[in-house]
């Protein structure tokens, strides 16, 4: 195979390399944004578990204070009562007193609902901060996990620029220069396999001279269609080979 042909397959096979490690640190950030984000589920469920949990405390220490002011109520009313002069007022009073401690039931009951409502609320609270917990020790190990593999192509890459620099440096000029044209042209894609008498890349029927010429393989040719460098590379019979070796002998 000529050398710059070899040279240009190596160049091919390191520039797709390099692409992809390109590619995939740019992913990495994006990768670590969407893992944060998976975060925030857990953070939403224990928020609105603490609100609910919040709410029904809250509502409990009104209803206490509202018992606190109905027997204050009913502590006032008794005194009074007792300086009443007619049957008629201590009936009022009487009825008065009925009607706070009746308040005073409503709101014990209520508590009573609320303290039942509280023990599941509880739960969810305790299950969504353990949640929320395992969620971060995974989210900081796959953040580190990606921070490593960031390093680890950022070093590759490194290395990978210096061999495609010192492999082009080997390379023809003019060779080299018409493999860049047509990499930036096609995003990566030069060289093209013709062992079926077409183009690969561009399925152009080759000119059977040309195609005669590219099976001598003593130059480098180049796809008159899309401008892509040419291999010809027929499949290998090892069978056949062994069989007419030993017709040969």
């Amino acid at each position: 195979m000529l050398q710059d042909l070899a040279l240009a397959l190596r160049l091919q096979a390191l520039d797709r390399n390099i692409a992809s490690l390109e590619n995939e640190i740019a992913t990495l950030p994006r990768h670590i944004a969407e893992i944060e984000k998976r975060l925030e589920s857990h953070t939403r469920r224990l928020e609105v578990d603490r609100a609910a949990l919040t709410a029904n405390q809250r509502d409990r220490k009104k209803l206490d204070d509202e018992i606190q002011i109905q027997q204050q109520k009913v502590s006032k009313l008794k005194t009074q009562m007792l300086e009443v002069k007619t049957n008629e007022q201590y009936r009022a009073f009487q009825n008065e007193i009925a009607y706070a401690e009746g308040e005073i039931r409503k709101a014990e009951d209520k508590i009573l609902d609320l303290m039942e409502q509280s023990e599941p609320l509880e739960k969810n609270v305790k299950a969504a901060e353990v949640n929320l917990k395992q969620g971060q020790q995974h989210v900081e190990k796959e953040k580190t996990s990606a921070r490593d593999r960031t390093a680890a192509d950022q070093k590759e890459l490194a290395d990978r620029r210096i061999e495609r620099k010192s492999i082009s440096s080997q390379m023809d000029p003019q060779v080299y220069a018409h493999y860049e044209r047509i990499r930036k042209k096609t995003k990566g894609s030069v060289i093209a396999d013709a062992t079926e008498g077409r183009c690969a890349a561009c399925q152009i029927l080759l000119r059977p001279q040309f195609f005669q010429d590219l099976r001598r393989g003593d130059q480098i040719m180049f796809c008159e269609s899309c401008g892509r460098i040419l291999t010809y590379n027929p499949v290998i019979d090892i069978p056949s080979d062994v069989a007419a070796s030993q017709q040969t002998a």
